[in-house]
């Protein structure tokens, strides 16, 4: 299994704000918004302060996919 971030980007497209917009709230780098684009792993310090920043909850932000076992 791995973190997917696609409830972050939808919740994002629903309050209408851009990857930059997060990166300001949420005190983020440019290099953590990449990683999290790229589907990489962050630290749950930064989750959190996600989740702070948009006043949601954990499965607002990641959910967790199975991996193919082709």
């Amino acid at each position: 299994m791995h973190i997917s971030y696609k409830p972050l980007w939808h919740t994002l497209v629903e309050r209408n704000m851009r990857k930059e917009d997060l990166r300001i709230a949420a005190g983020l780098t440019t290099n953590m918004i990449a990683n999290m684009g790229k589907g990489k792993n962050i630290s749950m310090e930064t989750l959190v302060r996600i989740c702070e920043a948009l006043n949601c909850g954990i499965l607002d932000v990641i959910e967790l996919e199975k991996d193919d076992n082709n």
